[in-house]
């Protein structure tokens, strides 16, 4: 889109657009999502940003009306396999606050000047500017919805310290932690939102467009793994709970179905949320366990791209129609994944009960986490599983959100026992690629790039076996 193509997007106020760019108002200091309800501004006063960092990293401050930071951000950078959209989803994961610019750039393979280049150029911020945008959006979440103490959010959302988390409030919202918190939505933190140690911490994951809701969590029940997951409750009002292990501890999470989706989703409604509540061992790891079940559950898709391309083809249209946002679920945990893929639920649910680490307080059937590649390396490291973890381990494979796609491939088809199929499971789930096509598949280049996509809509429709 070029500059006057996106002005239009704000001046019709086009919400499929939001998270994609960010416009902000030099007369008024603000930026904005494109759907901001506000008075348009002239065209002379407005500069475009592809990111709320970018525009924060310029001086202007998030939108009150519209609050631009809680937006998805653009499915671009879990589309794209180049540095930067690899750099994007591992700054998202956390690895910024954990391991530092260096920690990122040695990820990747490059330096970190190299980096911090190849981001500012394009998205107008770099590895630090990002990874502080998503610490003020994690802190104003927590400020704004739950009762949780303010210095215990600084450290939650990132920060290193009470006066680094004061000073980004300042200067992103204009505004001190405490008035912050005074002026969320009427309703905002209502007593079934309220974070404690024992209830847990209250979040509204959004995306954008509709949301099949019913086809995720059909798919999360037949493949639930017990001890480390569940499915409860009738459909369209169902609960998926699972254990995560996360880099300071680990957590039992839990997502709610949308309510009274029972598969045909809300295509009219533009956009919305699926609710969450997280019991965390270490609060620090709050942004990276909202990022991975953003991954599981496809939060960040561009449902209008993918529906417009698959909607063209004759054979899907009818199928896009019944089913308008269909996702392409990835994973919670992608080594993890990368096992299930291999055996199945079954075999994966007696590893779990093996080799999984026991949690020091059960929540009713969750019992463990997943057992780590290293200790199944070591437990079982004959055939193909133990040729897959010991890869996983070693780093030989890496799985992880700034994994270069093709490489993983690569990698994995130099391992004994893992046929085509399974690694395209793997490419598909663990690393997100949403144009895979499984060997045998009767998938035409005018799907591309969405071809994960369109096996869903053939698989939810019976016409291809899971």
């Amino acid at each position: 889109m070029d500059e006057d193509t996106r002005y239009e997007a704000v001046r019709s106020r086009d919400a499929r657009f939001d998270g994609e760019f960010f416009f902000a108002v030099e007369t008024t200091g603000i930026y904005c999502r494109p759907s901001c309800p506000a008075v348009t501004p002239k065209r002379q006063n407005v500069r475009f940003f592809a990111t709320a960092a970018g525009a924060q990293g310029s001086g202007f401050r998030a939108c009150r009306r519209c609050r631009p930071d809680a937006v998805p951000g653009s499915a671009a950078w879990n589309v794209r396999a180049d540095v930067v959209g690899r750099a994007v989803r591992l700054i998202g994961d956390g690895i910024v606050d954990r391991e530092g610019v260096a920690g990122l750039a040695s990820r990747l393979g490059y330096s970190a000047r190299q980096v911090q280049r190849q981001l500012t150029a394009e998205l107008g911020a770099g590895p630090v500017a990002l990874a502080r945008a998503q610490r003020a959006h994690t802190a104003r979440v927590l400020l704004q919805t739950t009762d949780l103490p303010i210095t215990e959010i600084a450290f939650a959302a990132g920060f290193a310290s009470v006066r680094q988390f004061n000073d980004t409030i300042r200067a992103v919202y204009a505004s001190t932690p405490s008035e912050l918190r005074a002026a969320a939505p009427r309703g905002g933190r209502s007593a079934g939102r309220t974070a404690t140690p024992s209830a847990g911490i209250p979040l509204r994951l959004a995306h954008r467009g509709p949301y099949q809701a019913g086809a995720v969590f059909d798919l999360l029940a037949e493949e639930a793994v017990s001890g480390i997951e569940e499915v409860s409750g009738p459909p369209g009002h169902r609960t998926y709970r699972r254990t995560l292990r996360l880099p300071h501890g680990s957590a039992i999470v839990a997502v709610e179905e949308t309510a009274g989706d029972t598969g045909q989703g809300r295509a009219a409604h533009p956009g919305g949320w699926l609710d969450a509540r997280l019991h965390l061992t270490d609060l620090r790891d709050l942004t990276t366990a909202v990022q991975r079940l953003r991954r599981l559950f496809d939060l960040d898709a561009d449902p209008y791209a993918v529906d417009e391309r698959l909607g063209a083809d004759a054979r899907l249209a009818p199928l896009v129609a019944a089913r308008p946002g269909l996702r392409s679920p990835g994973a919670a945990d992608a080594d993890e994944l990368a096992v299930r893929a291999l055996l199945g639920p079954r075999r994966a649910a007696e590893l779990v009960r093996r080799y999984g680490k026991a949690l020091d307080a059960p929540c009713g059937s969750l019992t463990h986490l997943f057992p780590e590649a290293a200790v199944l390396a070591g437990a079982e490291p004959r055939g193909p599983l133990g040729a897959l973890t010991a890869a996983l381990a070693d780093g030989d494979v890496r799985l992880d959100p700034g994994a270069d796609r093709d490489e993983a491939h690569a990698a994995l088809l130099g391992l004994p026992g893992l046929d085509a199929r399974t690694i395209a499971v793997i490419r598909t789930r663990a690393l997100g690629d949403p144009d895979v096509a499984p060997p045998g598949a009767d998938t035409p280049d005018s799907w591309r790039p969405w071809r994960s996509y369109a096996l869903q809509h053939l698989r939810a429709a019976g016409e291809l076996d899971q």
